[in-house]
């Protein structure tokens, strides 16, 4: 079952106009929220984040806070079926009488569907996954969660294709986030992430993490990473929504930390299953 515009009803019946304006120029927003054991993790900053990019385009937010609450409640009760979810939620800005570039007064579509999704295993990620370096190429907008992702799309085949687990991208010599995942590296026992702004998602996977890390009372800054710091890095992670906080050892053909994962990146894991049975 999905949630289109007020109705549950299967996928295969759920249709939205041609001259719906996400479909015409990918004019909408959207979140994706982990379902842990029935439960939201971080629904509140989603949902924060989620009325930050409604605005930054100018859609009005359809819901209150509580009735996406009650929607969403609703449509993960329809899957009892799956302990883990992953909520998908779009907001468009809603059909027209026609294409055009221009919109008036216009009533916003709503979008809503669940998957399942198995929750990230420790063990099977202490030999670390690969990745690989590509020019940063996106609109100078990445902070607003918008659903014209070509080029992340692009990123992302181009990681399948390579058997890696991401493309990390790097505008001007400085590394900002990946295809889908914001990027941490550590060195001499810090943890460095690039800082919010125009060039990176503010993900909510990466606050959790930089909390996690704060638990245990390690150096977190937030300032810019050249590509020389990436590859000469102690370790490097990647955080997104459904893989929540994975370890890089390979970058380029260059091993990072002779190709172990380090002794940060277990701690912060650990931590991270804490807090998602203390925030869901």
């Amino acid at each position: 079952m999905v949630y289109l515009n007020g109705d549950f009803l299967e996928k295969d019946k759920a249709f939205v106009s041609v001259m719906d304006r996400g479909f015409l120029f990918g004019d909408s927003v959207y979140e994706v929220l982990p379902v842990y054991e029935g439960n939201i993790f971080c629904f509140k900053p989603h949902l924060h984040r989620l009325s930050e990019s409604l605005e930054a385009i100018k859609i009005p937010n359809p819901h209150t806070n509580e009735k996406w609450r009650m929607t969403l409640q609703q449509l993960i009760n329809y899957h009892p079926q799956h302990t883990n979810q992953s909520i998908y939620l779009q907001v468009t800005r809603g059909c027209d009488t026609d294409r055009k570039h221009t919109y008036g007064k216009l009533k916003p579509t709503v979008y809503m569907q669940s998957s399942p999704f198995e929750a990230v295993r420790k063990e099977d990620f202490l030999s670390g996954l690969s990745a690989i370096t590509r020019d940063d190429i996106r609109w100078s907008q990445c902070n607003t969660k918008v659903t014209s992702l070509l080029a992340n799309v692009m990123y992302a085949q181009e990681a399948k294709q390579n058997n890696v687990e991401d493309v990390i991208l790097c505008r001007n010599n400085i590394v900002t986030e990946c295809s889908s995942a914001n990027l941490f590296i550590v060195k001499n026992g810090c943890v460095y992430t690039h800082p919010k702004g125009p060039h990176i998602l503010p993900g909510i996977t990466r606050e959790v993490v930089l909390e996690c890390a704060d638990y245990y009372n390690i150096n977190t800054e937030e300032v810019t990473i050249s590509k020389e710091d990436l590859l000469d890095a102690d370790e490097v992670w990647i955080s997104s929504s459904t893989r929540e906080v994975l370890p890089i050892t390979k970058i380029d053909d260059v091993l990072i930390n002779q190709g172990k994962v380090g002794g940060i990146w277990p701690l912060v894991f650990d931590r991270y299953q804490v807090e998602k049975s203390l925030n869901s």
